[in-house]
C-alpha cells in the first residue's frame, strides 16, 4: 500500500456535502473529504493486516503529512494497536505529530494510538511530562488525553498510582490556564477518575476547584456519587 494508493482510496469514498459540513464543524483550515469514521476504521484495519510495523509507521507519516483531515485520522488509526513486538517506530511517529496538533478530533485519535504505546512502556511517561511545559496548548492538552487509561484501572498497582498522582499534579498546574480546551481536559480526566477513585477527585476539587472555570468544575464532579452520610 503506497501513500498515493491510500489517498486515492480515501478520496474515492468522499462525500462533498459531508466534507463541507465537517469543515464547518471542525473549524480548522485543511482539506476534508467527507469520509465516515467507521469507513476509516475498516480501511485502517485492512492496511494494518497488509503491512509490517515499519511500513505502517511510514504510511501513517505520509498520510499525516498530506494534512487531509481523514488522512490524519486514518494515520492515527493505522498505529492504534495494543500489541506490537517492537513499537519504537510507532511511538516515534506519534511523538512527531504532537507539536502539529491543532484540533481536538485529530489530536484525540493520535492520543488513543499513543495510549497503547504508553501502556506498553509506562517509562515513556517522562517524555509526556515534557509536554506539560510546552507553550503549545495542544501539546499540553495531549499530556492529559494520552494518560486517560490511568483513570480507568480497577486494581492499579503502586506504579500506576504513582503515575496517576503525577498526572494529577500536572492537572493542578494547569488549573490557572484559562484556555477552554485545557479546562475541558482537566475536567475530562477528573470525571473519568471519579468512577474509580471518587475521594481523590473530591480532594482535588476541594483544593483546586474554586480556581477552575465553573463549567469544568461542574463537569469534573458530574459523575461523583453522593457522599456517604450526606443529606
Amino acid at each position: 500500500m503506497t501513500p498515493e494508493a491510500a489517498l486515492d482510496a480515501l478520496s474515492a469514498l468522499g462525500d462533498p456535502e459531508k466534507a463541507a459540513q465537517m469543515a464547518a464543524y471542525h473549524k480548522v483550515d485543511r482539506p476534508y473529504l467527507g469520509v465516515a469514521n467507521g469507513v476509516l476504521d475498516a480501511l485502517a484495519r485492512d492496511w494494518r493486516r497488509a503491512l509490517d510495523l515499519q511500513a505502517r509507521a511510514d504510511l501513517a507519516g505520509a498520510l499525516w503529512d498530506s494534512n487531509i483531515h481523514e488522512a490524519r485520522i486514518a494515520a492515527a488509526k493505522l498505529l492504534t494497536q495494543a500489541r506490537q513486538k517492537d513499537d519504537a517506530a510507532t511511538w516515534a511517529r506519534i511523538q512527531s505529530w504532537v507539536p502539529e496538533f491543532d484540533a481536538w478530533a485529530v489530536a484525540d485519535h493520535a492520543c488513543i494510538a499513543g495510549q497503547k504505546r504508553l501502556i506498553a512502556d509506562p517509562s515513556r511517561i517522562e517524555t509526556v511530562a515534557e509536554w506539560t511545559r510546552s507553550e503549545h496548548l495542544w501539546t499540553r492538552r495531549a499530556a492529559l488525553v494520552i494518560t486517560l487509561p490511568w483513570t480507568k484501572q480497577r486494581d492499579p498497582k503502586p506504579e500506576d498510582l504513582a503515575i496517576r498522582e503525577q498526572v494529577l499534579g500536572w492537572a493542578a498546574g494547569y488549573v490557572p490556564d484559562r484556555a477552554w480546551f485545557i479546562q475541558k481536559a482537566i475536567a475530562w480526566w477528573l470525571r473519568d477518575l471519579s468512577r474509580r477513585d471518587p475521594e481523590r477527585v473530591r480532594a482535588f476539587l476541594a483544593e483546586h476547584g474554586a480556581e477552575m472555570k465553573p463549567f469544568a468544575r461542574k463537569e469534573a464532579a458530574r459523575l461523583l456519587p453522593p457522599e456517604t452520610g450526606a443529606g
